[in-house]
């Protein structure tokens, strides 16, 4: 099978203590892959890290916590990483916020605080890690995309200028990484029914019972990057079914 490849390889995961990380987590945990947990909140760390080695033997998890917004704290949990397992096999930019605002109301701090969470951060981690992926000739990165990278909705400007360049920024990585056997993907989905999915129903008619299972993204992730071979997935969408109705 596919997935013995991920067997032992050392992955991080930001945004792992929200609902698609810790699905994340448990489903890379679930093929043998050692875990670098990071996310705003200790306590939510530390209970995720319990969990998963509860349920799984053999599996290492380390987890330090960060501030996407704060360049000095994303650099330190790199370290802390790297100083963990050496070298970071896979790569799961996970973590982004969602806002609702006209364009006459979203202010560059939004702007600013949309694009270190969503952009600035996942070109950080990316650029930092593939450096050992690189030596190692070895690689998965999976950065979190949306549909509003696809297309364009009312007063969620900003959100979607930031999946477009995280889309735009996993296209090129391809281009520049498949060649060291490193396969970033972009995956992008509707709306998840999670935290940020209770967010869209506050600000958009959206019923939760057409939103789609974070568990079932997470198989689909692990899935995707699983497979060593010629065939490659790049970019992945993942719609509503309701979309299609």
């Amino acid at each position: 099978m596919p997935e013995k490849i991920l067997k032992g390889k050392n992955c991080l995961i930001t945004g792992a203590t929200g609902s698609l990380g810790v699905y994340i987590a448990k489903e890379l945990a679930k093929k043998g892959c050692n875990l670098f947990l990071t996310s705003r909140t200790s306590e939510k760390l530390k209970d995720l890290k319990k969990q998963i080695e509860s349920e799984f033997d053999n599996v290492k998890v380390f987890y330090g916590v960060c501030n996407l917004k704060n360049d000095n704290e994303i650099y330190e949990v790199i370290n802390k990483a790297k100083k963990t397992f050496g070298t970071i096999d896979i790569l799961i930019n996970s973590a982004g916020i969602v806002q609702f605002d006209s364009l006459p109301d979203s202010t560059i701090d939004d702007f600013d605080s949309m694009f270190d969470i969503n952009v600035r951060a996942t070109f950080i981690f990316c650029r930092e890690l593939v450096q050992g992926m690189i030596k190692k000739n070895w690689g998965r990165i999976v950065n979190i995309g949306s549909t509003a990278a696809y297309n364009g909705f009312a007063d969620t400007s900003l959100y979607c200028a930031s999946k477009h360049a995280v889309l735009g920024f996993t296209r090129a990585l391809f281009k520049e990484l498949i060649n060291y056997n490193i396969r970033p993907i972009c995956i992008s989905f509707g709306t998840l029914l999670s935290e940020m999915g209770k967010e869209v129903t506050r600000k958009v008619d959206l019923q939760p019972d057409t939103f789609i299972d974070p568990k079932e993204v997470a198989e689909y992730i692990v899935f995707a990057i699983s497979f060593d071979g010629q065939m490659v997935s790049n970019e992945v969408l993942l719609n509503r079914i309701h979309e299609w109705d």
